[in-house]
């Protein structure tokens, strides 16, 4: 078989339509992730452009020329809009089929059409500004850490970088008047780059989409559905891992004061909304990276590193204060408070359950005399007296 550029297109379609079809049935088994959809029917509308270009020579120009690379430039917008789907963003898709419509339009031009080098610098102009768009919508949402999303953003770039290249080429070089395009070794190139690139995008737009679907389950396993905080699972296994490295650390525990009355008194509605406000609220007023979670019913915890007792109950004290001036218009006669029960000390290097005993010791004796109070755990010479 002689890889010409024909036999080359041929390849294309048959590489892209399959591609096409594996991101279709992947979308059939997770309906919920637009992005396997807009990529399969991208890659099938791609195929139908490849197999058009193959049969330049046997179908009217109008077709192989005009509306199979308008057809091949609404692909590389598809594949554009696929990635602002995945990013969770508005999928512009007037914007990603403008390209294959300014084709259409220039195409009419008959001064265009009959220049090659005219329509090989608009071509490769659109499509690498598609392709440049979509490594920027990857490299955008690098904050959600994926492994495969580094890959994804050089990968596009690189196939941006062959259009554009291409461009420069096509000025300097262009090519002989009559000449046949299919003979054009560019054209070689970009077929055989075309195919690794279809499947590259298949491996690596799979592997992000399996990335962030496990990232997913892992979040949903460790977080606490109603208020977003760690569960007691997740949160253990962090403060233990904390505490293996030593050093000063400060146990919290936060026990919001009456919740069964607010439960009785307003509905479970409005307890809900108590958790969720609670736990917003000391999210924003502990330091950043802390841990924050609920050990269950009303009650939660958190760890807090290099904190002397002082300086534990300082801010559980801003947390306190602040949750006591919370005031829902509609419930005048709803009071919030929360008593909290701290544990600090040098002493507990890797022994969280001796830690989370003190914590809770003084919670309950806040409990005892108040509520709406901060107590600290009795130091270990006094308890053994």
């Amino acid at each position: 078989m002689r890889l010409d550029p024909a036999t080359l297109l041929l390849a294309c379609f048959v590489t892209t339509f399959l591609v096409g079809t594996m991101f279709v049935l992947s979308w059939s088994q997770a309906r919920t992730s637009r992005a396997l959809a807009i990529w399969g029917v991208a890659h099938l509308t791609g195929s139908l452009a490849s197999g058009g270009l193959a049969l330049r020579g046997i179908i009217p120009d109008i077709l192989s020329i005009g509306l199979a690379n308008a057809v091949m430039l609404a692909a590389y917008g598809l594949i554009w809009s696929g990635m602002r789907a995945f990013e969770g963003r508005p999928l512009r898709l007037p914007l990603a089929l403008a390209g294959g419509l300014v084709w259409a339009l220039l195409c009419c031009v008959p001064a265009f059409y009959g220049s090659q080098t005219a329509r090989v610098i608009v071509a490769s102009t659109l499509a690498g500004a598609y392709c440049t768009a979509a490594s920027v919508e990857v490299w955008r949402g690098r904050a959600e850490v994926l492994v495969s999303r580094y890959p994804a953003t050089v990968l596009l770039a690189t196939y941006a970088g062959f259009y554009f290249v291409r461009i420069p080429m096509a000025v300097l070089a262009p090519p002989a008047p009559g000449a046949d395009p299919l003979a054009s070794p560019w054209l070689s190139v970009l077929c055989l780059a075309g195919m690794l690139f279809t499947l590259a995008i298949a491996f690596t737009f799979m592997a992000l989409t399996k990335e962030r679907a496990e990232r997913e389950q892992r979040i949903a396993a460790s977080t606490d559905p109603l208020t977003g905080a760690a569960n007691r699972r997740a949160f253990v296994a962090g403060a233990e891992a904390l505490l293996q490295a030593g050093g000063p650390a400060a146990m919290l525990v936060f026990d919001l004061d009456n919740f069964k009355a607010i439960n009785d008194t307003y509905g479970h509605a409005v307890g809900d909304g108590v958790l969720v406000g609670f736990c917003s609220l000391a999210t924003t007023l502990l330091p950043p990276g802390t841990v924050l979670g609920r050990l269950g019913g009303e009650e939660f915890a958190c760890l807090l590193s290099d904190r002397t007792p002082e300086a534990a109950r300082a801010q559980a004290e801003r947390i306190r204060g602040a949750f006591a001036t919370l005031a829902i218009p509609e419930l005048p006669h709803l009071r919030l408070s929360v008593s909290v029960g701290i544990a600090a000390s040098r002493a507990y290097r890797g022994d969280f359950d001796g830690l989370m005993r003190d914590a809770d010791a003084a919670l309950y004796r806040a409990k005892r005399n108040g509520r709406d109070r901060i107590e600290l755990a009795e130091p270990a010479a006094r308890r053994a007296a």
